[in-house]
């Protein structure tokens, strides 16, 4: 199970997704157990399509 600080919450307004490495996003075609920071450059999130930098760690 991924721990607090291997997993990150969008900071925008209304949405609050949170990027789970141990559940990738399926939507976005990110295989589990991709690190945030492994993430690719133009990845945004599926809820709101906020980039990684709307991403703040849990912890």
């Amino acid at each position: 199970m991924a721990e607090p600080k291997d997993m990150y919450q969008c900071q925008t307004t209304n949405c609050g997704y949170i990027y789970n490495p141990d559940k990738g996003d399926r939507k976005g075609k990110i295989e589990k157990g991709t690190k945030f920071e492994d993430l690719p450059d133009d990845w945004k999130c599926p809820v709101c399509g906020a980039s990684t930098k709307a991403f703040k760690t849990l912890g």
